[in-house]
């Protein structure tokens, strides 16, 4: 695994408040990284930090393998960290050329990466007749211009309608299928679950989590059940120990699961046992139901 970024016991206080507490994770090479929280947990001051823009109070972080200075690492970074900044009354040719004179890219990128955020035809509107899906995919064109081994984004589709979400989430699976590592920080636990492959989740500035989306809790799922014979039933899933928490709302039996188990063997396994199930559904956990569960764990120790 090559790492891209390392970042080490990260600490940031503005007087009284904490807004990350000693964090700690590492951003490998080729991978979709998301970090995940509500608003104020911490996402932005950490992107912050790695990109030079706010002072860290402690800790360290590093880029690439650690002998690069953060100064020129940040040559082969792509960042949106605000609302995209571009002059309104210049086309979008005119703007991306003028990214190229300050970033040190020839002009001939300018085509490239305005066919991956599907803007070719509209390259000679200004700015200001863009739409704010349009502007953001503009900030994405002028964040790859220089073709950067990573690119960082935060709160990528905020304020976006349904259409320029989708547009936006698509063009993020493309430009990391194509092999750039993509950091992006988000509250919507929809478009960690459809876009990264791992997720950091923080909650006032703290790390819940770090890891693969779908390993995020180990969860194996669970069974929706309804029988005729529901206290056998419960009995049976209580004295069982593939079976962790059991829920009882009615007549549905909710057994979640503590290891694999195929639908088809766990009703052989009831009908062994005299019971006939009326219902059997095998559900995965949402990221969401999983999210849950993981703040309400951390509230509670």
């Amino acid at each position: 695994m090559e790492p891209i970024l390392t970042i080490n016991n990260l600490t940031k206080k503005f007087g009284y408040l904490t807004a990350v507490k000693d964090l700690s994770f590492t951003i490998n090479k080729g991978n979709v990284y998301g970090i995940l929280g509500p608003n104020g947990s911490g996402k932005s001051t950490t992107l912050g930090i790695v990109l030079n823009v706010v002072n860290k109070t402690h800790g360290n972080f590093h880029w690439f393998d650690g002998n690069t200075s953060t100064h020129d690492a940040l040559k082969k970074v792509g960042a949106i960290i605000e609302r995209p900044n571009f002059y309104p009354y210049m086309t979008a040719l005119q703007n991306l050329k003028l990214v190229c004179k300050i970033k040190g890219v020839p002009y001939h990128k300018i085509d490239e990466k305005l066919e991956i955020v599907g803007l070719s035809e509209r390259k000679n509107s200004e700015f200001s007749t863009y739409s704010l899906g349009m502007k953001q995919r503009l900030a994405i064109a002028s964040a790859l211009l220089n073709d950067p081994e990573i690119l960082i984004l935060d709160e990528p589709t905020n304020g976006l309608d349904p259409q320029g979400i989708h547009q936006i989430r698509e063009i993020i699976k493309q430009i990391a299928a194509n092999g750039t590592t993509i950091l992006l920080a988000s509250h919507l636990l929809d478009e960690v679950e459809k876009v990264c492959s791992h997720v950091v989740v923080l909650r006032k500035g703290e790390k819940l989590y770090s890891g693969r989306v779908d390993e995020m809790i180990s969860s194996h799922g669970f069974f929706e059940l309804k029988s005729n014979h529901q206290n056998e039933l419960i009995q049976l899933l209580e004295n069982h120990p593939t079976f962790g928490k059991i829920k009882i709302n009615n007549d549905l039996v909710t057994a979640f699961l503590n290891e694999p188990l195929e639908a088809e063997n766990f009703n052989k396994l009831l009908f062994e046992n005299n019971i006939v199930l009326t219902h059997l559904v095998k559900r995965k956990e949402s990221l969401e139901e999983q999210f849950l569960q993981l703040t309400n764990n951390h509230q509670n120790a």
